[in-house]
């Protein structure tokens, strides 16, 4: 769970060894590659290795941040397994709702292309494009849609509809329209994460890390030129 919800992989080597030792186990080993978790369990003379693959999850601190807590309550009450369990089932996401982020997104690209210089149509587009694609997003995620195909078709709307800032020169500052409404699809921490991994020495997990922030990249960059081509949009 660790894994798949975007903690780096120092937290995730020391919260499991900490918890297997509060379960009473003598220590844990563990072996980490962005899609799996090679786990060996030694209690005594006796281990048990297991793989558990690890599968696509959007990033979600709350989750991490219970798992942790978990963690310190089980080193408190050393071996009350069955409170672990029972907590680890119960882990769930708080999301915001949608009718907070949608509008915070959307208002958040929207002063960034403002302090850019964009002019008040153009920041009213940009809040227009960015609040859309984050709904696209999110619906996009919500029916299990590849994170390679959501950012680049999130990136293709937003594109669309920043592209009217040019229709009769409604405004007059579109490149910075047409820039700002994709930041929504900045894929700041995977980069931050794989920085991390590869500087603690976990350099498979950071390499892993940076080419899918990379293939993120690289995808909203192909929705942004489709977009662009397919409207006769020139460059940022």
């Amino acid at each position: 769970m660790l894994l798949e919800y975007g903690a780096e992989s120092r937290l995730i080597e020391q919260l499991s060894s900490r918890l297997g030792v509060a379960l009473g186990c003598t220590s844990i080993e563990m072996s980490l590659i962005p899609s799996a978790v090679v786990l060996t369990t030694l209690v005594g003379d006796a281990s048990v290795t297991t793989t558990r693959r690890a599968y696509e999850q959007a990033i979600n601190m709350s989750i991490v941040h219970q798992i942790v807590t978990i963690c310190i309550e089980a080193e408190q009450n050393p071996r009350d397994i069955m409170r672990v369990e029972y907590a680890l089932a119960n882990v769930h996401a708080n999301p915001y709702p949608a009718w907070l982020l949608i509008p915070v997104i959307g208002l958040s690209c929207a002063a960034f292309s403002h302090l850019q210089g964009a002019d008040w149509a153009g920041v009213c587009i940009t809040f227009l494009a960015a609040s859309v694609g984050m709904s696209v997003r999110r619906e996009l995620a919500r029916r299990n849609y590849s994170l390679l195909i959501v950012f680049a078709f999130t990136a293709f709307v937003c594109t669309l509809i920043a592209s009217l800032a040019f229709y009769n020169d409604f405004s007059a500052t579109g490149h910075i329209v047409l820039s700002s409404s994709v930041l929504l699809l900045v894929p700041g921490f995977p980069y931050i994460n794989a920085m991390l991994d590869a500087f603690k020495g976990y350099i498979s997990m950071g390499w892993g890390r940076w080419a899918q922030a990379t293939l993120m990249t690289l995808m909203a960059s192909l929705g942004i030129m489709l977009a662009m081509g397919l409207l006769g949009v020139q460059g940022w």
